[in-house]
């Protein structure tokens, strides 16, 4: 009889966007944007199940087209602009039959072409051997956000932190962000502490500066199609 794994993904996909009309599914090299998260999840072979949480019949189709599993469709009290991914995570593993059989969980955007299988398994694995409750992708700034600067109603500019004018940002501690990419969790914490996105025993997964992009405007597309090509 065949093992079951551990660990789910879930990939958080609404239908409404801001910036970018249909971003979850608009072409990327001649497919749908999400369909590369589906495949890279399934590719690394470490899911028992890979789950689109969704609002969108036309999401879910597409989704189902390459290899994930759409066993509902998300309310549309947790598919506005304001909802936060932490409310539709805990609504999903909470809908989801039989997820006592599993110990982890692992949040993927649909708009992370760049993450590859192999940063999905090295992860999973990172997590189980320092048996943390949780991981992140993070990348270092590029310019540290000590050095900021801002404009003013005069349209002058100033340091936003004045005591770090006079730094070098090589002499400052590197500070990193979250990379917009993927988590993973325990079900049991992630459950039990719903308020935090970092619990106690949270580990870094880094990223290089490439492969962050957090798509959110046509800016950040066009970048990712140029380092994807790349």
């Amino acid at each position: 009889m065949k093992k079951l794994k551990k660990i789910i993904c879930i990939i958080p996909a609404r239908k409404g966007s801001k910036r970018i009309k249909n971003k979850n599914i608009i072409n990327f090299f001649g497919k749908p944007l999400i369909s590369y998260s589906i495949e890279n999840a399934l590719k690394s072979n470490i899911f028992e199940k890979v789950i689109v949480s969704t609002d969108s019949k036309k999401i879910s189709n597409i989704s189902k087209k390459y290899g994930a599993d759409v066993p509902f469709l998300r309310p549309k009290s947790l598919s506005g602009n304001n909802i936060i991914v932490k409310d539709v995570l805990i609504h999903c593993l909470n809908k989801l039959k039989n997820i006592k059989k599993y110990e982890y969980f692992c949040c993927l955007y649909p708009t992370a072409p760049l993450i590859t299988p192999i940063d999905l398994k090295l992860s999973y694995k990172k997590l189980t051997q320092q048996k943390a409750t949780a991981l992140i992708s993070i990348s270092k700034y590029n310019n540290h956000p000590l050095r900021s600067l801002l404009i003013n109603n005069k349209n002058y500019l100033s340091f936003k932190f004045k005591k770090f004018q006079r730094k070098n940002s090589q002499d400052l501690q590197p500070l990193f962000h979250d990379a917009g990419a993927f988590y993973f969790y325990k079900i049991d914490d992630f459950l039990r502490k719903k308020k935090s996105l970092i619990p106690t025993k949270t580990i870094p997964y880094r990223l290089k500066t490439f492969k962050a992009v957090d798509i959110d405007d046509y800016e950040d597309l066009n970048l990712a199609k140029l380092i994807y090509k790349k």
